[in-house]
C-alpha cells in the first residue's frame, strides 16, 4: 500500500503546497516503517547567483516532504523528497529598461530582486554517528516553474512601488548541482532534524548563450519534522506483542 500512495503524493504535493502538508499530515504514519521515515521539510534558504554581476544574497522560505531510506546498517540513510515552495534568485540588481518610458522613470532609483522558483528533488547519501550528528552528500535536480523580476522603489515608505516582470521565458526548465549538509537528529535520535545544507549548481540556468553563465547556489537552513512516526512504532509494537 506505501508504495501505491507514494506516487500520488508526490503530484498532488507539485501542485499545491497546502495539499502537500494535508496530505503529509493525514497519511505519515501509513509512510513510515522501521526502515522508512517520512515527513515535512522546511525553513529558509538564502539563494544567490554565482556569475550574476552585482547580485546579493536574498533570503527565502521553503517546504516540501523528505524520506529516510535505512540500508542494511541503520545509520547510513538515503535522503531524498521534494521541496514543493522553493525558490532560487539574487537580490538588489540594478535596475534596466522595460520599454515604457514612465515606468522606466517610476524605478529610475531602485532595484530588482529576481526569484526564480523551483520544484527541487535532493538524493544524498546520509550517515548518523552515534551521538545523533548526522552528514549527507549527493545530487539535488530541481524543475523550474515560474520566474519574475520584482521591480521595487521608495515612494514614501521603502519598496512601497513594486511592478513584478515575468522571466521564465530566460531560463532553462531543468537545474542540477551538488547538495551536502550536516546536522543533528533531537531528543536521543527520534525528534526533529536540524540541517545546515549548501546547494552548489553546476548548469548554466540562462538561456542566452552569449550572455555570461551563471548557476544557482543556496545555503538552507532546514528542519526536518517527522509525521506519524510515533504513531507507527506503537501500531507495529502493539502488531508484535501479539
Amino acid at each position: 500500500m506505501r508504495f501505491t500512495i507514494l506516487p500520488l503524493v508526490f503530484l498532488l504535493s507539485l501542485s499545491s503546497a497546502k495539499g502537500q502538508v494535508l496530505i503529509s499530515l493525514l497519511l505519515g504514519d501509513k509512510l513510515n516503517s522501521g526502515k522508512i521515515e517520512f515527513g515535512l521539510d522546511g525553513g529558509v534558504n538564502f539563494p544567490d547567483i554565482r556569475g550574476l554581476r552585482g547580485s546579493n544574497v536574498r533570503g527565502a522560505f521553503n517546504l516540501g516532504f523528505y524520506f529516510d531510506i535505512k540500508l542494511k546498517n541503520p545509520q547510513w540513510m538515503v535522503h531524498t523528497g521534494v521541496l514543493v515552495k522553493s525558490s532560487m534568485g539574487a537580490d538588489g540588481l540594478p535596475v534596466y529598461s522595460l520599454g515604457d518610458p514612465d515606468l522606466d522613470n517610476s524605478f529610475a532609483e531602485g532595484e530588482v530582486r529576481r526569484k526564480i522558483n523551483y520544484f527541487n528533488v535532493p538524493i544524498a547519501m546520509k550517515y548518523e554517528f552515534k551521538n545523533h550528528l548526522y552528514v549527507e552528500g549527493g545530487i539535488m535536480p530541481a524543475l523550474r516553474a515560474k520566474a519574475f523580476d520584482i521591480f521595487t522603489t521608495d515612494i514614501k515608505e521603502r519598496d512601497d512601488l513594486e511592478y513584478k516582470l515575468k522571466i521564465s521565458d530566460q531560463f532553462h526548465r531543468l537545474d542540477f548541482g551538488l547538495v551536502g549538509g550536516l546536522g543533528y537528529r533531537l531528543m536521543g535520535g527520534n525528534g526533529m532534524n536540524l540541517t545546515l545544507r549548501y546547494y552548489y549548481g553546476l548548469v548554466d540556468i540562462t538561456i542566452d548563450d552569449s550572455a555570461p553563465d551563471q548557476f544557482n547556489t543556496s545555503l538552507y537552513l532546514a528542519v526536518g519534522i517527522p509525521i506519524g512516526a510515533g504513531k507507527a512504532k506503537e501500531k507495529r509494537e502493539a502488531e508484535g506483542n501479539q
